[in-house]
């Protein structure tokens, strides 16, 4: 069923045109949305696809992965009418038809409808936890339930297990309390005072409703009670949200399906989604600043925005899963299974209001994080620098902290990253330092016109990276200005958050030969670049009763390094790897679905600058160091069992062998606990001259550059970098 070139903009103009002036039904709407999508993406997509077998089945893979991932919905019965469709999507989006998209929500909609009355009958009833038995969580290894029976089962040991887990939170809750009631105990008969408060404020924190007895007195039957009514709430507000799903927000995901087919950051974006998405990009948020997606009825964080509450108050982290918000000393609400808007509107509010975060951690430990909201400080957003005196390194050494490419992109006398770049080594050379250090550690990337400039600050002149078009040539970008302003020893630091604009520095000066790259096995791996295409704009005016359609991100371009390997997929390896807690899992662009591939095109003529003359000697070095060092080798350790445990979750239903797997797990990360919160000795750090004369800090941009500094103080990363500087200096 192969379909030749979709229409373009222009013709799905034409096409829809000959409608009524107003459009009368969703599904008249939704044609025309379809339609011009698609013409687009096969108009300006880097990389257009067929839209043939091959594009349908990824549609549909992607489609019931939206709508079912956890397989915990649809029946083998149900599967087998959808599939029917696998391999005509093709045809039906060509033609504006939505069969396969209509059965999809008939049968979700019946299939939520059933399993609404499988949780309430459950919850009502006590579970049995001496049964020895197990749930599945690995959603690769499950088909789709074979029957109702099957699946309704599959529904008791989810039930079962997401109450246990809360009945086990609680169990330690009053282990703990009566642990800090003997510590409080003992303190007493030594004579000392002001300790039983802080027990009375540990007991009353862990009141969770307070109608209801302290679950520090509660019976293990009480907290099970407690337990499968705080699941009934949570399920209850989750299916009221599925009920509350409108046609434009099924057709929505459809349309996401449709378009990630393509390549995982090319997206549609509802007008409302838009305009949230806006909201998270823009300098000036009120909110926590934390990039947050629903997966799996999970909320999970995908990103800390620079400088934002979130980002000063350390504790919440990119994977974290928020399970409950509280504002302030008010009772927390469940968002497990909420939908991520109505999440987000919890999350955020007022500046200077708190809001508190019960959240899961990588590693399966529950932590109450209490932020204060607050709008994105921009200064945190831009670079910085310090000085760093170490008995490890000769003289002064620079560092400077870049945490994105920022731009003034409206031209109205905002500020650009390179020239901020240029100021402070500028700055930086004047204290005579012996080396400088870039930190381009969790930099997502941003302007590529800001990249090159920047790039140019350490090369006199040369290509920097080339960048294709569909059906283009590539282009080659340079820097032009024969200038350098710092040809000093340099080491550019990255990890798996580093991505884009950042890979683009890194791959540039390391093709270049003029830094030491140091980081984990691999940077993100990101080497596109997306527009947004407003499809407003691919109507015509008689047809403003359509409007608004929403818009898509599209990609529309691809990076290449100039000696012609792309960043995508691959990144940019550093010349020294260093242990790293994720270098264990999948991270970055290779665990998206349907990424854009790895390729190659011809390199471009350039001159490496051979600044590094022993980058071996200085490679064989670093890794007898890190050998040798205790906390690297605890920090490979801890990737390694962090993996274990994301591979081996504790998937127990019986409350012994349970709360077995939990103990035996918080024994294996608890000599990690206090890794890398003791300051690295022989290491002092002050701000450069240039900062203290220039700048007058207020109360709060002092504490942020002390707790910056104190940052520095325990950074293992950056001591070793530290070293490798020094090992380069003296080469």
């Amino acid at each position: 069923m192969k379909k030749s070139l979709l229409f373009f903009v222009l013709s799905a103009i034409v096409l829809v045109g000959i409608w009524a002036f107003q459009v009368k039904s969703d599904g008249e709407k939704d044609e025309i949305l379809i339609q011009s999508i698609l013409s687009g993406m096969q108009q300006l997509h880097y990389a257009p696809l067929e839209i043939d077998d091959a594009y349908s089945e990824r549609v549909y893979d992607l489609y019931l992965d939206d709508l079912d991932g956890s397989k915990r919905f649809f029946t083998v019965d149900d599967i087998a009418q959808l599939k029917k469709y696998k391999t005509e999507i093709d045809d039906q989006v060509s033609a504006s038809e939505f069969q396969f998209f209509d059965l999809s929500v008939e049968l979700l909609k019946k299939r939520t409808v059933q399993i609404e009355s499988y949780y309430k009958e459950m919850l009502a009833e006590p579970f049995e936890f001496t049964k020895e038995e197990t749930i599945e969580f690995d959603e690769e290894k499950l088909d789709h339930a074979k029957d109702e029976t099957e699946l309704r089962d599959r529904w008791r040991k989810a039930l079962k297990y997401r109450v246990l887990d809360r009945i086990v939170e609680n169990l330690e809750k009053q282990e703990k309390a009566k642990e800090e009631a003997a510590k409080e105990k003992e303190v007493n008969v030594k004579g000392l005072a002001g300790k039983a408060k802080e027990f009375e404020k540990i007991k009353e924190e862990s009141k969770k409703d307070k109608d209801e007895k302290d679950v520090l007195d509660m019976t293990f039957e009480e907290l099970e009670v407690k337990a499968r009514k705080d699941e009934m709430k949570t399920h209850d507000r989750w299916f009221e949200q599925l009920a509350k799903q409108e046609h434009r927000d099924y057709i929505a995901t459809y349309l996401n399906a449709v378009t990630s087919a393509f390549d995982p950051h090319t997206n549609y974006f509802a007008p409302a989604e838009k305009e949230t998405f806006d909201i998270s990009i823009s300098g000036r948020l009120e909110g926590i600043g934390a990039q947050l997606r629903e997966v799996d009825g999970d909320i999970k964080v995908i990103r800390i925005v620079p400088g934002s509450a979130s980002w000063r108050q350390k504790d919440l982290e990119a994977n974290d899963v928020i399970i409950k918000v509280a504002q302030g000393e008010e009772e927390p609400v469940d968002v497990v299974g909420m939908r991520l808007d109505d999440a987000v509107k919890l999350i955020r509010g007022k500046k200077g209001t708190e809001v508190r975060l019960t959240v899961k951690k990588v590693g399966g430990d529950t932590k109450i994080i209490p932020i204060t909201r607050d709008i994105v400080i921009l200064e945190e957003s831009y670079a910085k620098s310090s000085i760093i005196e170490s008995d490890k390194a000769a003289g002064k050494i620079g560092l400077i902290y870049l945490p994105k490419f920022y731009a003034d992109f409206t031209k109205t006398g905002g500020r650009n990253c390179a020239e901020d770049i240029r100021k402070e080594l500028e700055g930086l050379k004047e204290e005579n330092v012996s080396g400088i250090i870039l930190d381009l550690r969790n930099n997502g990337g941003g302007s590529l016109n800001e990249v090159v400039d920047m790039s140019g600050l350490f090369i006199e002149k040369g290509p920097i990276v080339q960048v294709k078009s569909k059906g283009d040539a590539p282009k080659v970008l340079r820097d032009k200005n024969s200038k350098t302003t710092y040809d000093g020893p340099l080491v550019v630091m990255v990890n798996s958050g580093s991505a884009s604009a950042s890979e683009i520095l890194a791959a540039a000066l390391q093709d270049y030969e003029r830094a030491v790259i140091i980081g984990g096995n691999s940077t993100f791996g990101k080497g596109t670049v997306q527009r947004f295409i407003n499809l407003d704009r691919t109507i015509p005016a008689t047809l403003s009763g359509v409007r608004p359609l929403g818009s898509v991100k599209m990609t529309v371009q691809k990076f290449y390094r100039i000696d012609g390997g792309a960043t995508q997929l691959k990144g940019v390896e550093p010349d020294i790897i260093l242990p790293s807690r994720y270098n264990y899992i999948e991270m970055g662009e290779k665990e998206h679905d349907f990424p854009m591939v790895w390729d190659e095109i011809e390199p471009v003529e350039y001159e490496a600058c051979t600044s590094i003359k022993s980058l071996a000697k200085i490679k064989q070095r670093s890794q007898n160091r890190v050998k040798s060092n205790e906390t690297f080798s605890m920090i490979d350790e801890r990737a390694k069992l962090l993996k274990e445990e994301r591979d081996n979750p504790n998937n127990q239903l019986s409350l012994k062998k349970y709360r077995a797997a939990e103990d035996a797990s918080e024994a294996r990360f608890k000599k990690y606990e206090e890794l890398m919160k003791e300051e690295i000795p022989g290491i002092k750090v002050s701000q450069p001259e240039f900062f203290v004369q220039t700048v007058e800090p207020d109360s709060a941009q002092i504490a942020r550059l002390d707790e910056w500094h104190k940052s520095i103080r325990k950074d293992i990363y950056l001591d070793e970098a530290l070293q490798v500087l020094n090992d380069l200096i003296n080469q």
